[in-house]
């Protein structure tokens, strides 16, 4: 088997192309979901590539609590260098769970804030802020609370009526397809894997232009939608 068993490692080298044929050639909702499905199952499969190269490299040492059968040399022989690999896959994956726990950790942390933010406002889907800075995100459900999207007064002060429309239009698609989601786990496995992160950028770009694709259909007309986009992008 020889190197062929770190393919699993290294076949996340492909996020690249994948990412790029998905953006230009299929629908911003399917890349969506196959990037985001695609990300997951290498994270996986890198993981446990990791993990039993990890047990394989290190069963012979001495005082490991693992079977001998673990430490058979012809389960060694399929690892070059067994030990150096094993022991570089223990700190590969001590990394790739601290990074995995510091993204839930501040995913976690930025949702209290921002549910604490808008603590004492009307419970309504759209929550407008006095702020002179413009943007305008969403904050999705978490346990009996709704989703809501969150404006400042300085967006809107800057789009026109059409423009807004667009611009709740565009959220809302946001809102209802769960994009976070997406972005969550495309995230996770980019971080169990760096090789994956284009993958990430892939998801992050596809979900945009799915709440683009959402908002010109609901508000009927691409060339606003396309200009209210691009005004809050650039206000922001």
């Amino acid at each position: 088997m020889g190197v062929f068993v770190l393919l699993p490692l290294v076949l996340p080298l492909t996020a690249w192309p994948i990412a790029r044929l998905a953006a230009h050639h299929l629908h911003p909702r399917a890349a969506t979901r196959l990037l985001t499905g695609v990300g997951l199952v290498l994270a996986v499969c890198s993981t446990l590539c990791l993990g039993l190269l990890a047990i394989v490299g290190t069963a012979q040492l001495p005082g490991n609590p693992l079977p001998d059968a673990w430490a058979d040399p012809q389960v060694r022989a399929a690892v070059p260098r067994d030990e150096v690999v094993g022991r570089a896959a223990i700190g590969a994956l001590g990394c790739a769970a601290w990074a995995c726990a510091a993204l839930l950790l501040r995913h976690h942390r930025v949702r209290r804030r921002a549910a604490r933010a808008l603590h004492g406002l009307r419970g309504t889907t759209v929550a407008v802020l006095r702020d002179p800075v413009p943007y305008a995100h969403t904050l999705p459900a978490r346990g009996s609370r709704r989703g809501r999207i969150v404006v400042s007064t300085g967006m809107l002060a800057a789009l026109g009526p059409s423009e807004r429309r667009a611009l709740f239009a565009h959220e809302r698609a946001h809102l209802g397809a769960r994009h976070h989601r997406h972005l969550l786990l495309a995230g996770l496995a980019a971080r169990a894997n760096p090789f994956l992160r284009p993958l990430r950028t892939g998801v992050a770009y596809s979900v945009e232009r799915w709440a683009d694709e959402e908002a010109a259909a609901r508000v009927g007309d691409r060339r606003v939608t396309a200009r209210a986009v691009a005004r809050a992008a650039l206000l922001a």
